[in-house]
């Protein structure tokens, strides 16, 4: 007869991800157009620079990302909904393959000029914009409710081992041209397409409704309804827009303390580090209660960080406090992205991973600009500092503004049926 331990370690643990279909292409494709994106960003950040010598430049780079993101956003989640979401991925990949190729050659023979830079950055904003959407679909898609959080925390996991890897490789290979990383970038993007062809989601019945206006802004209406979701998306929003440090990368690696492209890539890869960190932590021990007051201390220990490596002038304080960051931010994101996939029905994932993804974008790349404009009048230190201080302010004033938000307990106890 089996002891009660016996008997316990026969039932199926629900939040186990073994067997789950669909999983390894999922997070491949992921990681790998993450590891690309990395290795892009290094290189276009230095080279501008390097060309220009302008931090406006640098703000810049996040605007003309944003815009055409910002432009395509809504149309782009109805189309996750109403068509292949695959196949919309499939297809920018292809043309992220090619725009890489174009700025290699570019670079290597020596045409490409900081516009030409802009232009390609706009165009990968653009593709961006209808990627993310459909992307972010794949793994509620597979996954049980259970089973998401720890699935959600692996695949930000492998995302941080990109993103480490990627300002490292990004660093070294721009010693020997940029023209190196986008031929990089450019496999990259075909490893990730590969992957993506590879994955066989369950099939869903897609409807091809009129688009009309209340059907491409539909996830904004949805958002309405869930003070919750609203509150931890543009908590994310504000929080990350007043706290945008790394814009300021470039600048601190080559003015502030003395740096030269690999040692811009060390701290790019450091709040990766913290993320990676607290990911591996996530995805064994999954958040079980207070995830509400969870986010809200991440957000400001966020602020914290960011004030510390404003202030730093010191090359492992300043690694440290990118590294706190990072494992901060990583604990937003995981519960922001549970609760917004987890509450939102498999026809609406499109357009409010639309509106998700417009929210990110605008306090990643608006973040950048707002950055880059600020330390231009007051500089980037101070322009830091308070960003940091913003992002304290932020996180005290959405508590009282979002208390259901606060109050958030177990993940998994959200359903997309507590819709009303």
């Amino acid at each position: 007869m089996a002891s009660s331990s016996d008997t316990t370690d026969l039932i199926p643990d629900s939040h186990s991800l073994r067997g789950m279909r669909g999983l390894v292409p999922i997070l491949a494709g992921r990681a790998l157009s993450a590891l690309s994106a990395q290795v892009l960003a290094v290189a276009v950040g230095w080279q501008i620079y390097a060309l220009t010598h302008s931090v406006a430049a640098l703000g810049l780079i996040g605007l003309t990302q944003f815009l055409p993101m910002a432009s395509l956003i809504f149309l782009a989640g109805h189309t996750a909904d109403h068509y292949n979401r695959r196949r919309i991925v499939q297809i920018c990949q292809c043309v992220e393959v090619i725009a890489s190729l174009i700025m290699g050659i570019a670079s290597l023979t020596g045409h490409l000029a900081p516009w030409a830079i802009f232009v390609l950055v706009a165009t990968f904003g653009a593709l961006r914009s209808f990627e993310a959407p459909a992307q972010q679909t794949f793994l509620p898609s597979v996954a049980t409710p259970a089973q998401f959080p720890r699935a959600a925390a692996l695949s930000s996991s492998l995302f941080q081992m990109a993103s480490i890897a990627g300002p490292s490789i990004g660093g070294l290979l721009y010693g020997l041209g940029a023209g190196y990383c986008y031929l990089i970038c450019a496999a990259g993007f075909v490893a990730s397409f590969c992957a993506t062809t590879l994955l066989n989601l369950p099939k869903r019945t897609v409807g091809r409704s009129p688009m009309t206006l209340a059907s491409v802004f539909g996830g904004i209406a949805f958002l309405r309804r869930r003070e919750d979701l609203l509150g931890a998306i543009s908590l994310d929003l504000f929080a990350v827009l007043l706290g945008g440090a790394t814009a300021m990368l470039p600048v601190y690696a080559s003015d502030v303390l003395s740096l030269g492209p690999i040692g811009l890539g060390v701290l790019r890869s450091a709040p990766a580090l913290g993320a990676l960190s607290m990911s591996l932590f996530l995805a064994r021990r999954p958040l079980t209660g207070r995830c509400g007051a969870i986010m809200f201390g991440a957000v400001g220990i966020f602020g914290i960080a960011t004030i510390v490596f404003g202030l730093s002038h010191t090359l492992w304080v300043s690694v440290a406090a990118l590294a706190v960051l990072g494992a901060a931010d990583v604990i937003s994101v995981v519960i922001r992205g549970a609760l917004t996939q987890l509450a939102t029905p498999d026809s609406m994932r499109g357009r409010v991973s639309a509106v998700n993804m417009l929210f990110i974008g605008s306090s990643n790349q608006l973040g950048e600009f707002e950055s880059g404009m600020l330390a231009s009048v007051i500089g980037p230190e101070a322009a830091v500092v308070f960003g940091g201080f913003g992002t304290l302010c932020v996180a005290g004033l959405w508590i009282r503004l979002f208390p259901s938000l606060w109050r958030l307990n177990r993940l998994e106890d959200v359903r997309a049926d507590d819709v009303t």
